[in-house]
């Protein structure tokens, strides 16, 4: 396969270990592909949601920059932010 000779016992283990690493490197750019469509996916519903800083986690339900307060709204008993 390739070229390779996997019955000589001198490189089999180098052999071995090369496509041991070719597996490893092909789980992370699938990793990194993953995380790039998801992070597409939820920038296009912040977009479409007209939210920019608003971001759906599951666990922790819809999530702001600004800690979930609405900006503007003013709340006795409060110091207001300089």
């Amino acid at each position: 396969m390739f070229g390779l000779d996997w019955s000589d016992p001198q490189t089999l283990w180098l052999n071995l270990t090369n496509v041991g690493l070719g597996v490893v490197a092909l789980v992370c750019v699938v990793a990194v592909a993953y995380n790039i469509v998801s992070e597409l996916l939820i920038r296009k519903h912040a977009a479409r949601t007209n939210d920019s800083h608003a971001m759906h986690v599951p666990e922790l339900g819809w999530t702001m920059a600004d800690g979930g307060e609405p900006v503007g709204e003013n709340r006795p008993g409060r110091k207001k932010a300089r």
